[in-house]
């Protein structure tokens, strides 16, 4: 019997698995890199006085060491140690495939930043689909990493929902379903060929998981904000927040065509949960022509994501009355949809350099701090117009453009633009209706939307 102990002990040992009495199993055995693999770039690890450490060097892309098992629910708990002048992250439910990206490690990353942005403790999907859930906004938990000094994390993966606590604050509460089980990973980030950043070091020590009794286990209160990314749902927070759906993912209930009476019966699908605009031949409403929705909206924040194909041009409007009555695409401000790397759009302007870059307001402001997926990829959108007229455009967590409805600054941007000649139309001023639908573009690309939804602001 006693030699049996000792064999148990010392098996658990060898493969990083040791076991306490609470469940609590070690993720690292503090010795080796038993049950780890390396991937992608090729950044040394080590172990040192019972801690996994990390070093950064120049020439290599994103380093991770990677578990050799997968986890689907879990538990995670580790403390780190990052120098003030690293990026760092723990990748969890990750993949890295040959059929994606030549094996590129993707899948959701808890965020380990240093740098004044603050963002530990954030969720950013890794080459995937970028932030999902950033700390903008969060004062208590952008306060919570303590830099030169050891923080303790807690990530709580069950279902289609993570949360993640550092040092005791949670700081995301993220529901997604897009990976729901994959491998954990320890980043040491690319710094390109910057020398200053040679050589510096990340140390993770404490690494623990829990795969069972996780429910029973979890911490309470989350007041974190939560974030909703599985598509064309609304979770019970959303909805008590006031927030609706737009599209259903299955119809085309609450749109019309553009000055029509009915939706299109040409040129827009309904497929995999997306509403898609087909490609016709790259000109505005030559096929099915736009779509607006049937009812209008004052102060609003709209939150929906897009997908284009290689030099796709669309957009998404906002204050569309249909005064004008013309032919091709209706009237409206313009929350540019392109794909600036091939679109020629993305060069053209009437008096803003840049302002037909993706993310802007359309021929009027050029896009700042922006961070696009790439084509083929979801990119989330959003359009905030407050009551008193203060709006703003993001892109995929970042905020793009911001400008006053109806200020003398408006209106000049009006005057450069080519709404010049529509400055005053049917319906007054261009851009100033108290009141419009928003509206989905039909530029003769293909162009996909999803997860459509809307909060009015009283």
């Amino acid at each position: 019997m006693r030699t049996f102990f000792y064999l148990a002990v010392c098996f658990a040992v060898l493969f990083g698995s040791c076991e306490s009495g609470d469940g609590w199993v070690d993720l690292f055995n503090g010795k080796d890199l038993t049950g780890f693999n390396q991937l992608n770039g090729k950044a040394p690890y080590r172990v040192e006085d019972g801690m996994l450490v990390g070093t950064s060097v120049k020439g290599q892309p994103n380093s991770f060491m990677a578990t050799e098992s997968d986890y689907g629910d879990f538990i995670l708990e580790f403390d780190v140690l990052c120098d003030p002048a690293l990026n760092s992250g723990v990748q969890f439910r990750s993949e890295s495939r040959p059929d994606y990206n030549n094996g590129r490690v993707h899948g959701y990353q808890c965020e380990i930043d240093p740098s004044d942005r603050a963002w530990s403790g954030g969720i950013y999907d890794e080459a995937r689909r970028g932030w999902l859930v950033t700390l903008e906004g969060q004062d208590a938990a952008r306060s919570a990493y303590k830099k030169d000094d050891w923080n303790h994390y807690r990530i709580e993966a069950f279902g289609d929902t993570v949360r993640i606590w550092l040092n005791g604050v949670n700081t995301a509460n993220l529901l997604d379903n897009t990976t729901l089980k994959g491998f954990i990973a320890f980043q040491v980030h690319g710094i390109g060929s910057n020398d200053a950043l040679e050589g510096k070091e990340i140390k993770w020590k404490n690494i623990r998981i829990l795969t069972d009794n996780i429910h029973r286990n979890l911490m309470q209160g989350t007041p974190a904000p939560e974030i909703n990314r599985i598509p064309n749902t609304l979770s019970s927070g959303e909805q008590a927040g006031g927030w609706k759906l737009l599209f259903d993912g299955r119809s085309n209930a609450g749109w019309r065509g553009a000055h029509k009476e009915s939706f299109p019966d040409k040129g827009w699908k309904i497929a995999d949960g997306a509403i898609t605009v087909l490609r016709v031949d790259g000109r505005e409403s030559t096929n099915g022509g736009d779509i607006v929705t049937v009812n209008e909206y004052s102060a609003f924040e709209l939150s929906l994501e897009f997908k284009i194909t290689e030099g796709a041009n669309s957009g998404v409007k906002y204050f569309v009355t249909e005064g004008e009555k013309q032919k091709g695409s209706a009237f409206g401000l313009e929350y540019q949809v392109l794909d600036d790397a091939v679109h020629p759009d993305a060069k053209l302007y009437t008096s803003v350099p840049g302002s037909r870059a993706c993310a802007g307001l359309y021929d009027m402001i050029k896009p700042q701090n922006k961070r696009f997926n790439g084509v083929g990829q979801w990119n989330q959108a959003v359009i905030k117009v407050l009551p008193n007229n203060h709006v703003e455009h993001w892109l995929n967590g970042f905020k793009t453009v911001e400008y006053e409805r109806g200020s003398d600054a408006f209106r000049e941007l009006v005057k450069g633009s080519k709404y010049a000649a529509k400055e005053y139309s049917a319906d007054g001023p261009f851009g100033e209706a108290p009141k419009g639908r928003i509206l989905l573009q039909d530029h003769g690309d293909e162009v996909s939307f999803r997860s459509i939804k809307i909060k009015e602001i009283r």
